[in-house]
């Protein structure tokens, strides 16, 4: 510890709050003599308030650990987004483990681990930092995906991220070894060093595969559907936010690290990234046009989603206009976590029939949305505004993302790019509207003894997001203000 200042150790406080939260959940659950566990959720956001607090309103204190993470203005946000997202994603799995009496102290405390590696994730300026973070994150987000062991959905879901994830760190790790090689060490700031060799240029292949794998970015998407669908839909809404906000961050700071050796390796990489951003959002939304299952087009979109990023991130590293393509990638990051929570809330709501089967064939059909704006409006309500947001149709807090995405592309000179956005975002709001046309223009097709799920917890959670996505929508001014002060300070 006498290499390290305090200043060091205060700086990672935020993963210690996390950290400590998913270890009192585990102790309650030791000494629990009831069966009520609705309080782990609520304790799991009061964890959640005080790490995105601290993040917030602590003095910046910069490179720590001999540089090899960062607390800056641009953690501070991940960190905020992150934490929000994870409360969400508790209230949303009270409601949906009680109803299948799978409530347990585990759930919240793995999901609490896996933000403390997403936030360090978020703050890593160092391979080795990013590959632990990235391990703490899997880990955890495996073990959710099986959480359930009812069938052999969840445990197929968790079978197959294992193995592919485990594909992903292989290559990652890998790749570390090669820019270490080449370079002579493991700081993303130095890296630039190995610039002209075969060696760099293999392991930067490498390394960017492997976080590709974690943002769903084609052709590294294959496990996104399967495991989307096969999981509990609380673990889902968590994984699809908090994951590719906890990626995108480490992109950014890497990629933006190893453009400042040449304008050669700046035109390469971004010819790379331009190929992954066209490719992911053509194969999302060509994927999720023919889907049935409500839930697998939310994750095939979510590929298309992880493309309309990558826009921002190639805008980023071509130089340009890059804090404004840094600011709308933080701001899309932080519209994109509300919207896509809110709408597995609602796929989740609708999983359960009163006679207590649940029936995962057949949970997110098309036909189980029709006519709910007759049986709950407020819920079809709720829905109709998330997929608007997703479809990118204002006043939503995904037009907005959008528009900034878009906009910074054009500034950068990537016409083409941003022109095949829009298109894809054009693309992308039939399937969304399709949904949209089943709950308030068609009729209920089983209608008899079905209740949807309904809960405090998740009220709160669908509200909470309602009002995000409507006042980003509105009145987005102050959030992209903070993103751009974040932005300002990583360039």
């Amino acid at each position: 510890m006498s290499g390290f200042p305090i200043q060091d150790f205060v700086a990672l406080v935020p993963v210690a709050i996390l950290t400590m939260g998913a270890l009192v959940l585990l102790m309650t659950e030791v000494f629990l003599t009831s069966g009520r566990r609705a309080y782990q959720a609520y304790l799991t956001m009061v964890f959640a308030a005080a790490a995105a607090a601290y993040a917030a309103w602590m003095p910046v204190p910069g490179n720590v650990f001999g540089r090899q993470a960062v607390v800056d203005s641009f953690s501070a946000f991940v960190t905020v987004v992150l934490c929000a997202g994870l409360a969400l994603s508790a209230l949303v799995g009270q409601s949906w483990l009680n109803a299948r009496n799978s409530e347990r102290g585990e759930f919240y405390a793995l999901a609490l681990f896996g933000t403390a590696g997403m936030v360090l994730l978020g703050m890593a300026t160092d391979l080795l930092i990013a590959f632990i973070a990235v391990e703490v994150m899997s880990l955890s987000t495996y073990c959710l995906a099986a959480f359930l062991r009812r069938g052999k959905k969840p445990a197929e879901a968790a079978f197959k991220y294992v193995v592919l994830g485990s594909i992903s760190s292989a290559l990652l790790l890998y790749g570390s070894a090669l820019l270490y090689g080449a370079s002579g060490s493991t700081l993303f700031s130095l890296l630039p060093r190995g610039q002209g060799s075969a060696l760099y240029l293999a392991g930067i292949a490498l390394v960017a595969g492997g976080v590709a794998f974690k943002i769903a970015a084609v052709p590294f998407h294959a496990w996104t559907p399967d495991v989307y669908e096969g999981a509990p839909t609380p673990v889902t809404a968590f994984m699809a936010a908090g994951v590719k906000t906890a990626a995108f961050a480490v992109l950014v700071r890497l990629f933006l690290a190893t453009e400042s050796g040449s304008a050669a390796m700046s035109t390469s990489l971004g010819t790379v990234l331009s190929a992954l951003a066209v490719l992911t959002m053509i194969f999302g939304n060509l994927l999720a046009l023919p889907q049935r299952s409500v839930k697998r087009m939310l994750a095939y979109s979510s590929i298309g989603h992880a493309g309309y990023l990558l826009v921002g991130v190639v805008s980023a590293v071509v130089a340009g206009a890059r804090d404004k393509a840094l600011a709308g990638l933080l701001f899309y990051l932080a519209a994109y976590t509300a919207t896509v929570i809110g709408a597995f809330a609602v796929v989740g709501a609708l999983e359960r029939r009163t006679r207590g089967d649940f029936e995962p064939a057949d949970a997110w059909d098309l036909d189980r949305f029709a006519g709910l704006a007759r049986r709950r409006p407020a819920l079809a309500f709720a829905m109709a505004v998330f997929l608007f947001s997703l479809a990118g149709v204002p006043p939503t807090a995904g037009f907005i993302g959008k528009f900034y995405i878009f906009k910074a592309a054009m500034g950068a000179g990537l016409y083409g790019l941003a022109v095949l956005g829009v298109l894809t975002s054009v693309l992308g709001a039939y399937y969304y509207l399709r949904v949209v046309l089943y709950m308030y223009f068609l009729p209920s097709k089983d209608e008899a003894g079905e209740v949807v799920l309904s809960a405090t917890s998740l009220t709160i959670a669908l509200a909470a997001a309602v009002a995000v996505v409507v006042l980003l929508g509105v009145v987005a001014d102050p959030m992209v203000r903070l993103a751009q002060a974040a932005s300002a300070i990583i360039l």
